[in-house]
């Protein structure tokens, strides 16, 4: 099991359920931990009561709530946490919107499962070494904690 090695927790949020059902299927197959929500006030429900979700896959058009709004939020809260962007309806616009405001990747519907794969193996190495640098930062001594909160910025925007 390809996935189970790794870990990996992933949040899928979109208003077509059968479509998450059936990645949320495929990604458990291969070892995966996946929940799945159909609006964004439920996803962040799942998040307030989970704090082991790595990588969220967010379609750009829901019903409730707009992906980017959805995106923007979840980058406010959980800065840690990689977004991928799904979406039907692909721009150039929303590509460079979506990564302007935190998204990881952005792919297309109907996605490729190895291509989301591949995206979501980077983005969670990406969250790793995240980690492990803040890590780093919360344990040096002798260091004041607006220099703490600034090391801990930087890493933020890398």
């Amino acid at each position: 099991m390809e996935g189970a090695m790794f870990s990996m927790h992933f949040l899928l949020i979109d208003d077509e359920e059968v479509l998450i059902e059936t990645i949320a299927e495929r990604l458990r197959l291969k070892g995966f931990v996946v929940d799945c929500a159909l609006s964004g006030n439920e996803a962040f429900y799942q998040l307030e009561k989970n704090d082991t979700i790595d990588i969220i896959v967010l379609d750009i058009k829901m019903p409730d709530m707009d992906g980017m709004n959805i995106l923007e939020r979840l980058k406010a809260k959980y800065p840690l946490i990689e977004v991928i962007m799904l979406t039907g309806h692909a721009t150039i616009e929303s590509a460079v919107k979506a990564l302007k405001c935190g998204a990881f990747d952005y792919l297309l519907k109907p996605c490729d499962l190895n291509d989301l794969l591949s995206k979501a193996n980077k983005a969670f190495s990406r969250k790793r070494e995240r980690e492990a640098k803040i890590l780093n930062v919360k344990l040096k001594p002798y260091i004041s904690d607006r220099e703490r909160e600034e090391m801990i910025s930087r890493i933020m925007k890398e």
